[in-house]
């Protein structure tokens, strides 16, 4: 079985949450693969612009989630391990990469996000993530 190290954003703007779907009709979050000598933290950034030309910044870890399946292309099982970071973008507008195999995406209320995100662990990890989210906004605000 390949291993791979991946990273990406569970991304927010005010109350909603940033998801792509791709060429499967699959409703995900912007990861990738982390290259040879980049962060997670460097790779979580350079997905959300490169897939959602998303300028964000990482506010906090998010957790991490794993799957496996079938490349046809190599001929062998993948487990992708991915470290999700809680970011944070000023700006709601965004640009799909249709390049990345990407057909649609946007920001979504939490309600609508988790009706449309295709896997379970993905859908709990927004719904954590917005939780944490939310206090740490709640911690600056009583801060400033």
């Amino acid at each position: 079985m390949l291993f791979r190290n991946c990273a990406g954003g569970v991304v927010f703007h005010n109350e909603k949450v940033f998801l792509l779907k791709n060429e499967k009709g699959e409703w995900v979050l912007p990861k990738g693969k982390i290259r040879n000598g980049f962060l997670a933290t460097e790779t979580a950034v350079k997905r959300v612009k490169e897939e959602a030309g998303l300028d964000a910044k990482i506010i906090s870890t998010a957790g991490e989630t794993s799957y496996e399946f079938y490349s046809l292309t190599r001929q062998k099982p993948v487990c992708n391990e991915i470290v999700w970071f809680i970011m944070e973008t000023d700006n709601e507008d965004y640009r799909i990469n249709e390049e990345e195999d990407f057909i649609d995406g946007g920001f979504f209320t939490i309600e609508e996000a988790l009706e449309k995100i295709t896997y379970s662990q993905d859908k709990s990890l927004v719904n954590l993530s917005y939780k944490k989210y939310l206090k740490l906004k709640n911690k600056n605000i009583a801060l400033a």
